[in-house]
């Protein structure tokens, strides 16, 4: 499907981007796939200035594509005065700078919904907005260390694992709040100020055992659980190749699944040791994690992926990065796209009718400032030459 000439689902929407980290910054670049025109105002509340404050230029690439680039230099009133300009035009403002930053420069939301009453003002945080921590720095790892995640990753007696992945959750959360204040906007006209935090990302991101915790209580969720202490051998159960890789198992339903997993692993499907849900799962279930283990053994991940699809079971072989990043069904659903000979990730949400799409490549430092300020905010030629020999805009 050509998407050329396809509106986007945020066409007209204008969102001033003064943020620093790569979570906070690909939230933004989530709202300009779908149509938005984001507008990135360098230096502004301890944005970056160059790719490399974003790690690399990898990443600087992914969070900031489809957005423009704008310097101004806000100490000084006339840049001020600009950058005030901007907010009265904007639909939202984005920040994840530290409160004592905020309001050193003047960029709370009182003051900025001085100049616009309807605008949506959201801030990527690392704690929150109230409470005694919300200053604390708005680091990811910072966060996952308290969300309780951390110890139930490893095997046990191994270190906790930081899997750098609520940030993610943080990401969305950031643009899903956005949209969700636009919508109120559109509904009663009244604008308001929105927090996506670093802590409550990760917290989501162990959604299942947190939940769990708080409604049952127990020490069962506080500690790892060994790959031979599952409760049912043929399901979230691990096992080795041959080769070195791993095999999980999703069959929680026994029964379904036994005679299609007995037949490809060599096990008599009648075994009486095997041939019921209770005794895979209560009296026997050491022996059949001993079986499966020793039979996954024999074979290559190669063979099992084969094998497993022959009979459709549900089950996989466990993949490294270059699986997503070669697959068909991630490049046929734009999960990953190619443009100019080089792969980035895509696009995680589809829609039928206003796609999102890869307009531009993310931008270098002020490349858009005259065009900004001739489009967005009416100034002439000479003007903006004028404010970028004074170094006002850049």
């Amino acid at each position: 499907m050509s998407v050329a000439n396809v509106s986007g689902a945020l066409d007209g929407t204008l969102v001033l981007d003064a943020t620093a980290s790569f979570w906070a910054s690909l939230g933004t670049a989530l709202l300009a796939d779908f149509g938005a025109q984001v507008v990135r105002l360098e230096g502004l509340a301890g944005a970056p200035l160059d790719a490399a404050s974003l790690t690399s230029s990898a990443h600087y690439e992914l969070a900031n594509r489809n957005k423009l680039s704008m310097r101004v230099d806000a100490s000084r009133p006339e840049g001020r005065r600009i950058l005030d300009q901007l907010v009265t035009r904007a639909d939202v403002f984005v920040t994840d700078a530290p409160h004592s930053l905020i309001e050193e420069q003047r960029l709370d939301y009182t003051t900025l919904a001085r100049l616009r009453r309807d605008l949506i003002y959201a801030r990527g945080s690392g704690f929150g907005p109230e409470g005694p921590d919300r200053d604390l720095p708005a680091l990811d790892e910072l966060a996952a260390a308290r969300t309780g995640m951390m110890p139930v990753l490893p095997q046990p007696g191994q270190p906790p694992v930081y899997s750098a992945a609520g940030q993610m959750y943080s990401s969305v959360m950031l643009a899903f709040g956005v949209m969700l204040a636009l919508w109120h906007r559109d509904e009663t006209g009244e604008g308001q100020e929105v927090d996506a935090s670093l802590f409550a990302g990760n917290m989501y991101g162990a959604s299942l055992d947190i939940q769990a915790f708080l409604a049952m209580g127990g020490d069962r969720f506080l500690r790892p659980v060994s790959r031979l202490d599952a409760g049912n051998p043929m399901s979230g159960t691990l096992y080795p190749t041959q080769d070195g890789r791993w095999v999980t198992l999703t069959m929680p339903d026994t029964d379904r699944w036994w005679p299609g997993l007995a037949a490809i692993t060599g096990i008599d499907e009648h075994d009486a040791r095997f041939d019921s849900h209770e005794k895979r799962c209560e009296a026997n279930r050491l022996e059949l994690i001993g079986v499966l283990e020793h039979a996954f053994a024999q074979q290559t991940a190669a063979h099992w992926r084969a094998a497993l699809d022959e009979r459709q079971l549900s089950a996989d072989v466990i993949e490294d990065y270059a699986y997503p990043a070669n697959d068909a069904q991630a490049m046929r659903n734009e999960f990953i796209i190619e443009q100019n000979g080089t792969k980035t990730l895509g696009f995680p949400i589809f829609m039928s009718e206003t796609p999102a799409r890869l307009r531009s490549a993310a931008p270098s430092i002020g490349q858009h400032s005259a065009q900004i300020m001739s489009e967005l905010l009416g100034y002439s030629a000479e003007d903006v030459a004028q404010l970028s020999n004074q170094g006002i805009v850049s």
